[in-house]
């Protein structure tokens, strides 16, 4: 069936060569995660000077951590020497300088070459030229950001203005003060499905009746299959007996102090295109990063965030946390299962969108346009 047979409340997807193909999966590296901004830490997961994690965005090991001046920095994790990968670890601490195991080439925590094997000897080598070359970065929300674009796009535009276009305003996410939050549990996932997939699924509620039973306890209207993000502004109520975002409905944790009025008993869904879920609840906030390893695997890691307080004082979170990774896990599932179809030749030219997930479309649009726009 082809888009132009179909009948008006339904629209056509991606075809499944786009979840499947190797060579479709490098395009979406080098056009997508290599040129837009990604989202690779916590910010508070580089804690004092030296503190470093490793992270890949597209095909590049990019080495992010906290220099002397406690500012972030980002550089390829590549030696200039002769290109051997400068740290193995995903994360740890080195005191003051990375050192290359293969020549020992050293770098400072801002990436300047400040020694080698006889390079006194070799007067005319810039330090700083033959340091370690860095990325942009930025800060928001308490999390670190990086662009590996020689010329990076807006942030206000690319990042904020995903949430802006989500939620209305920015002042909305600002009243949860995520930056300030503490990191109560984290959850890594590595889920066997294509990275878009992922996004799909959470972009809809089409499939909320049938595999969320907890959630749509816990938010009745998404047993109608509309999804939060359908509507900008729209917050999903919670039902009349619930009484926090738990997985009992039973009573949450301290409340956000700057969560309006408007904003409480009510959860907040955005994706910040290509790789960011954001989760808003009136005492805490989901924070989803996906980091795709390869066409049919994507590691998802999730944090539950809280007032420092809470997670301090060693409160039970466990209710809250077992509500959205019950969540996750029910979605991931129906990815795995999904991702073996795209290989068919059933799902050779896609599959449909009904009228509560037509503006998928719109996600699906803007992939096949990155992918072409850029095309060399």
């Amino acid at each position: 069936m082809t888009s132009t047979s179909l009948p008006d409340s339904l629209i056509a997807t991606l075809p499944g060569s786009s979840y499947t193909d190797p060579g479709i999966f490098a395009q979406e590296q080098e056009r997508i995660f290599e040129t837009m901004w990604f989202c690779v830490a916590r910010a508070s997961d580089l804690a004092k000077p030296g503190a470093f994690r490793t992270v890949d965005v597209g095909r590049e090991s990019i080495l992010v951590t906290r220099a002397r001046d406690n500012s972030i920095r980002a550089h390829f994790n590549v030696c200039r020497h002769r290109g051997a990968k400068l740290c193995t670890e995903e994360s740890g601490e080195v005191k003051r300088a990375f050192q290359c195991p293969y020549h020992a080439w050293t770098y400072d925590l801002n990436g300047k070459l400040v020694a080698a094997p006889n390079l006194t000897k070799m007067p005319d080598v810039g330090r700083t030229e033959y340091g370690l070359v860095s990325v942009a970065v930025r800060e928001w929300l308490g999390y670190v950001w990086v662009c590996l674009a020689e010329n990076p796009p807006s942030f206000e535009e690319d990042v904020v203005g995903e949430v802006v276009a989500r939620l209305g305003d920015v002042e909305s996410i600002e009243h949860y003060d995520i930056e300030n939050l503490s990191v109560g549990r984290r959850i890594v996932y590595d889920v066997k499905a294509n990275w878009k997939l992922i996004i799909e699924n959470f972009m809809e509620c089409y499939h909320c009746a049938t595999i969320h039973p907890e959630l749509t306890e816990v938010l009745p209207e998404f047993a109608d299959g509309y999804a939060a993000q359908y509507y900008v502004g729209h917050g999903a109520e919670f039902g009349e007996e619930i009484r926090g975002f738990t997985v009992d409905g039973s009573e949450g944790l301290d409340r956000i102090p700057g969560v309006a009025q408007d904003q409480d008993r009510r959860y907040y869904a955005i994706t910040v295109r290509p790789q960011v879920f954001i989760n808003l609840v009136p005492d805490h906030v989901i924070f989803h990063r996906m980091y795709p390893v390869s066409v049919d695997r994507t590691v998802v890691e999730c944090d539950w965030l809280y007032l420092p307080h809470v997670v301090e004082s060693g409160k039970d979170v466990s209710r809250s946390v077992e509500l959205f990774d019950r969540v996750n896990r029910q979605d991931f599932e129906a990815c795995e299962r999904t991702q073996p179809g795209m290989s068919s030749r059933m799902y050779a030219k896609g599959g449909v969108l009904v009228p509560s997930e037509h503006h998928i479309g719109a996600f699906h649009d803007w992939v096949s346009e990155r992918l072409g726009t850029l095309q060399g």
